[in-house]
């Protein structure tokens, strides 16, 4: 399946404190990250694995190493809040910040920012997004990481509508999905129901 919906205790308790009204910006960023650990947990759980001889204190040993190099795409800025919790599990990780806004009256996206110059040097782009929405970002998201060259991209958010989930699925079927909900619908100004509002305005008290 390309769309994976944890069912993780700790992830559905969290988002239950993350949807509050009354929760404060400065909690609302912890949880965030917080959740973008384990969801990050149930995402890289199938990146591939080398053996590799070591010494520990006592004797030789085999471990494993990642063999995959991972790459993050947080999309501004909402997905701001989630790249200091990836770069804890991923310290050298090679980051692309990517500028897409929604247009609130055509609810299509406008792409402002990317630095993608040269070639990837990752083996897989984790998209970092809070909410998947329309889709309309997440979908030019994944055009702009396509075009540059990466041949593996999977989808990280909190919360996606239908919507949202079947435009990137219809569009891109194999970029893997990993959200903690799937909510109910869209509103008419593209938010989700029931949703918690706008994700980067409630981190950054805007």
């Amino acid at each position: 399946m390309s769309v994976h919906i944890s069912q993780h205790p700790l992830i559905r308790h969290k988002l239950g404190l993350l949807r509050r009204r009354d929760t404060p910006p400065w909690l609302f960023r912890q949880l965030i990250r917080e959740l973008t650990l384990l969801l990050l947990y149930e995402a890289t759980a199938d990146l591939t694995l080398w053996t590799e001889r070591i010494e520990t204190p006592l004797e030789v040993a085999e471990v494993s190493t990642l063999a995959q190099r991972v790459g993050l795409a947080p999309i501004l800025r909402a997905g701001l809040g989630m790249v200091e919790a990836a770069l804890e599990l991923f310290p050298t990780a090679d980051v692309r910040h990517l500028g897409i806004y929604r247009d609130h009256a055509t609810l299509l996206p406008v792409e402002y920012y990317s630095r993608l110059q040269g070639i990837p040097r990752a083996d897989v782009y984790l998209i970092l997004d809070p909410m998947l929405a329309t889709g309309q970002s997440a979908v030019a998201a994944v055009d702009l990481l396509t075009r540059w060259g990466v041949q593996h991209i999977k989808f990280v958010g909190l919360i996606g509508a239908p919507e949202g989930i079947r435009r990137l699925r219809e569009s891109h079927p194999a970029v893997e999905i990993y959200l903690a909900a799937e909510d109910r619908q869209l509103n008419a100004a593209g938010y989700i129901l029931p949703g918690l509002g706008d994700a980067g305005d409630r981190q950054f008290r805007t």
